[in-house]
């Protein structure tokens, strides 16, 4: 019988096994990006203008054109308004949940939290299903991952590495500095290989071996190291995606896909958009002494960037593009120009890896208050996400008490948004 270690060692070398069944079941992705929107963002002032609204519920916000007849999107996404013809825009996500870490939860498992069990996230399904990376983690969050997404009740030996510094001020990973000589890092594994080996026989250390398998892999590895390292990118490349948090997470998260990570979460926080929104969108807005500039131009830069560079480096067919935040936004504003939770209507952007090409599947109706045609469900979406990545959803994990739970329980396969 396989011993645990000989599993996790062995899936090293496995990914050549891993992408053939991948590609048995379809799969065109060989990596994702995923760009998470933390706090909700207005699906109404980006990607689901209502211009023949009443003015309570449009906002000020006019509608940019796009290369597809008919559709527009925010006057304040022009870029990725011009390369919507390379996506899929899905306007009719919805869900019940409005509480930020339930719909997080939500959106990111494809199951409703419950106190009972916790379920793992996307990248923590996608960490255990592609294995330990040689290298790079195959998991990675930039800076941290979403509140309320881990990894569950496969414990946190598959959370997300994550990279806990901002790439646009002072970055610095302090996991990659070794803190001691090469030589010695290697006596120091043989030795907790021992310590290991006399611990097994006393009590099972779940995720040790994997922790230790991408701890020393990072440290030791001049690959690992260079590709988080933004100094070596060509200063050009690093003003096309602009200053901002999201830019150079961007930037960063392409650094790391082309090395070989599998699924990369780029969190931008600061799009609980309640009071003040449009300086938050499109303006600039105070966050304590630091002022910004509002969230939509800096995603604008950052995601057009991201799928130029991709596509201009021929990546992008092998990877996936998820833009996207836990629930929109009201339809009508509030009394302090914001707009509050609204989880019943959401869009979400899909590009590169196996995504069709000029698509948007289903509308919101007059008010942009429910779906009028073709409702996804979250459970929908990540059934999607995994087909394209050759996760089988229907795989069945085991809890810590041996309980068998599906990766996705339901759900179907958004074909209309599938190339």
């Amino acid at each position: 019988m396989c011993t645990r270690r000989q599993f996790l060692v062995g899936s090293v070398f496995g990914l050549t096994l891993s992408d053939a069944l991948a590609h048995a079941r379809g799969a065109r992705a060989k990596s994702c990006i995923l760009v998470w929107l933390n706090g909700g963002p207005s699906h109404l002032d980006m990607f689901d203008l209502k211009p023949d609204a009443p003015i309570e519920v449009r906002g000020p916000f006019k509608p940019g054109r796009t290369p597809l007849d008919g559709v527009r999107v925010s006057e304040h996404l022009p870029r990725i308004a011009k390369r919507l013809d390379t996506a899929t825009l899905i306007r009719s996500l919805t869900s019940p949940e409005g509480n930020h870490d339930r719909a997080t939860h939500h959106l990111l498992t494809g199951y409703r939290p419950t106190p009972a069990l916790a379920y793992p996230a996307l990248a923590s399904v996608a960490a255990r299903e592609f294995g330990v990376g040689k290298a790079l983690p195959n998991s990675i969050a930039i800076p941290v991952p979403p509140p309320g997404s881990g990894a569950g009740y496969l414990t946190a030996a598959f959370d997300p590495f994550s990279v806990n510094s901002d790439p646009s001020r002072g970055f610095r990973v302090k996991d990659l500095d070794a803190p001691v000589p090469e030589d010695r890092l290697e006596r120091r594994k043989a030795m907790l290989a021992a310590v290991d080996r006399f611990a097994r026989g006393v009590e099972e250390l779940p995720g040790r071996d994997t922790f230790l398998e991408q701890a020393f892999g990072l440290v030791t590895s001049r690959e690992s190291r260079a590709a988080f390292d933004l100094e070596r990118e060509d200063p050009k490349s690093r003003a096309r995606y602009g200053g901002s948090r999201i830019g150079q997470s961007c930037l960063l998260a392409r650094r790391l896909v082309e090395a070989g990570a599998r699924f990369v979460t780029v969190n931008d926080d600061g799009w609980d958009t309640h009071d003040n929104a449009w300086n938050r969108l499109a303006g600039t807005f105070n966050q304590g002494k630091v002022v910004y500039r509002g969230k939509l131009p800096d995603l604008d830069e950052a995601v057009s960037a991201l799928l130029e560079d991709l596509a201009d480096r021929g990546l992008l067919e092998s990877t996936l593009v998820v833009v996207m935040g836990e629930f929109g936004r009201t339809p009508k504003l509030n009394s302090i120009g914001g707009r509050d939770h609204w989880p019943r209507a959401n869009s979400v952007l899909l590009a590169g890896g196996g995504a069709k090409r000029g698509q948007v599947v289903g509308e919101t109706d007059a008010l942009g208050e429910l779906p009028a045609l073709r409702p996804v469900m979250p459970e929908d979406l990540l059934a999607t996400v995994y087909h394209l990545l050759g996760i089988d959803a229907g795989k069945e994990y085991r809890t810590s008490t041996g309980r068998p739970v599906k990766i996705l329980e339901g759900g179907e396969v958004i074909r209309e948004a599938l190339a």
